[in-house]
């Protein structure tokens, strides 16, 4: 594995370790997470708006 690749690989990881966070906070918060975040995540924002939350 190249130095360059290897870079790619952490970036991309904190890339989606930022976004878990973004989206576990705003749903703690009873807020929706954003549409990125959810995408980043493998996770379609249309379905996720469906959840129901009690």
């Amino acid at each position: 594995m190249s130095p360059r690749s290897a870079l790619s690989a952490l970036g991309g990881f904190f890339d989606v370790f930022g976004s878990a966070v973004a989206a576990s906070r705003a749903v703690e918060a009873n807020r929706r997470p954003r549409a990125s975040d959810l995408r980043m995540l493998g996770i379609d924002p249309k379905a996720f708006n469906k959840i129901i939350r009690r």
